[in-house]
C-alpha cells in the first residue's frame, strides 16, 4: 500500500446530494430504513456509491450523497425494488419533501488507507 491517494477521473458519473429533514425523533428510524437500503445496493449494480451522513449542526437532517455510473445507472436506481421499499417508508419519517441537489461529478482522490480500515459492524 503507498501513502498516495487513490485518484480517479468520473466522466459520465452522475451524483446526487440530498438533504433528508426527519420529524421530531424520528431521525434513528430514517436512518433503519437508509441502512436497509444500503445492505441491499447489490440490486443496483451501477449505483457506485451511497453515503449517509449526520449533520452536525441539526439533529433532523440526514444528508445522503450518492454515485451512479451513468444516466442509465441512475434511472435503475429509481426503478429498483430496493429503492421503492425504501421510497414507501421514509414518508414516514420526514418533515416534507427531500431536497435533491443533481451533480455530475469530475474527479474523486480516496486515501487507500480507507479501504483497509475494519468496517465490520
Amino acid at each position: 500500500m503507498t501513502d498516495e491517494p487513490v485518484q480517479a477521473l468520473l466522466p459520465g458519473r452522475r451524483s446526487l446530494l440530498v438533504r433528508l429533514t426527519c420529524k421530531e425523533g424520528m431521525r434513528a428510524a430514517m436512518l433503519d430504513v437508509l441502512n436497509t437500503y444500503a445492505d441491499g445496493l447489490d440490486e443496483e449494480p451501477g449505483t457506485e456509491m451511497f453515503v449517509v451522513s449526520l449533520d452536525p449542526d441539526d439533529e433532523s437532517i440526514v444528508w445522503l450523497y450518492e454515485i451512479f455510473k451513468d444516466l442509465d445507472a441512475e434511472n435503475a436506481h429509481r426503478s429498483s425494488g430496493a429503492f421503492g421499499r425504501m421510497m414507501s417508508t421514509m414518508p414516514e419519517f420526514l418533515e416534507g419533501q427531500p431536497a435533491v441537489l443533481r451533480m455530475e461529478p469530475l474527479r474523486m482522490a480516496l486515501q487507500e488507507t480507507v479501504l483497509s480500515e475494519d468496517w465490520a459492524f
